[in-house]
């Protein structure tokens, strides 16, 4: 017989795909020029051309065993300690190569980092909104995912509600900064408070409790924006991150777990996720990418342009009537829809070819997602079709 909860998760499809098959389904129709897409978040500026190159002259030069031969368990020994350095050169840390665990992509480097500090039936705490995905990441570790319910008139941590959340069962923290889809990120207020929360319930609870950073959108920050990095405050913090936004490579999965030098069990934690890959088989990423990205780790592709199809939309959507918490960074802006149904107003705005992403799977319902990572040319094209759609739908002038 085959697996039944799988077969179950056939008809719970990821509405943010459906969305984005609909808008490829609907360009074959009218032209995707015309489809204002605004449902996934897929990077739309190029890597850099130096990663080119490199890749180039790797395959002309080095040797082919060497670039297309498994890596180590933990990653390439020279890249773990080329991360590493890099981390300590921008945020003052004290990484060694052995903190570092190379990882396929922020959604691997998620899998050990749970797999590492909790067991079935513990407790992952995470803040709403969340990436809807990160339900099936937990829920498959045998853990517990605890949502926080969303602060949001600025989308900060609500910490009455997340202290009431915490209990024994707690072993993990999920935090998502910049987030993924608010675009907001945790200030340094917020860090500071959330780490003294966190050092006081170890105490009491008497084990350790971890942060897990998820920090995909780590890079792209705005003007002004207050984004600290949150293991300088906090010692049991585990870092997961990927280079699919900073170098635009979503293709390449290519990312890395961190551990803060600080942690408990900080020099073998690295190693027991080396371990884990044996059960889950999200083992020894690309050897080609992670030789790589070594060469491209303080730099990224050009993304100033999300920071202009944001300025675009906030200006546009605030002047409509919309309420909205300006982003901070990442490629995603999320307003309150014209009524309190999301996936009634989102469904209306297919009409007018305008793809929107309905908020409830994001744990925040009543408000709706848009992944602004196109060109800023379609985004200038959407704003009449926007302000057509909600003059016509809800009256707004």
């Amino acid at each position: 017989m085959i697996n039944e909860s799988y077969k179950q998760m056939l008809t719970q499809k990821s509405v943010i795909r459906e969305l984005s098959e609909y808008a490829t389904a609907r360009g074959k129709e009218i032209g995707y020029e015309n489809v204002y897409d605004y449902s996934l978040g897929n990077p739309s500026v190029p890597t850099t051309q130096h990663y080119t190159d490199t890749v180039i002259r790797m395959y002309r030069e080095e040797d082919p065993m060497t670039i297309h031969g498994y890596s180590p368990s933990l990653g390439i020994e020279t890249v773990r300690e080329a991360v590493a350095q890099s981390l300590n050169r921008r945020f003052g840390m004290n990484y060694e190569g052995k903190h570092i665990f190379m990882a396929s992509g922020a959604a691997g480097a998620l899998a050990h980092a749970f797999r590492a500090v909790t067991k079935p039936e513990d407790e992952i705490i995470v803040f709403a909104p969340f990436f809807p995905e990160y339900r099936e990441y937990i829920r498959r570790t045998g853990a517990k995912m605890v949502v926080v319910p969303p602060k949001t008139d600025d989308f900060q941590i609500d910490f009455d509600a997340f202290n009431a959340a915490l209990n024994e069962k707690t072993m993990a923290v999920l935090i998502n900064t910049p987030n993924n889809p608010s675009g907001v990120a945790y200030n340094t207020q917020t860090i500071e408070k959330l780490s003294a929360m966190l050092s006081q319930k170890q105490q009491e609870f008497g084990h350790d409790i971890f942060l897990i950073s998820d920090e995909p959108y780590r890079e792209i920050i705005f003007e002004g924006a207050d984004a600290p990095y949150p293991a300088r405050f906090y010692d049991n913090t585990i870092t997961c991150y990927s280079f699919s936004k900073s170098l635009s490579l979503p293709g390449e999965r290519i990312g890395y777990v961190a551990i803060n030098p600080k942690c408990t069990d900080a020099d073998i934690l690295a190693v027991m996720m080396g371990q884990i890959s044996r059960g889950i088989g999200h083992n020894c990423p690309s050897s080609t990418a992670q030789l790589a990205v070594m060469q491209c780790l303080d730099e990224t592709s050009d993304l100033s342009v999300y920071e202009t199809n944001m300025n675009l939309l906030y200006d546009a959507l605030t002047d409509m009537g919309f309420e909205v918490v300006k982003p901070a960074g990442t490629f995603y802006i999320f307003p309150k829809a014209l009524e309190k149904d999301a996936v009634a107003f989102c469904q209306k705005a297919k009409a007018y070819d305008l793809i929107l992403v309905p908020a409830d799977n994001f744990g925040c319902p009543g408000y709706f997602r848009m992944a602004y990572c196109i060109d800023t040319e379609k985004v200038k094209r959407s704003i009449p079709v926007f302000k057509k759609f909600v003059t016509e739908e809800y009256g707004k002038q």
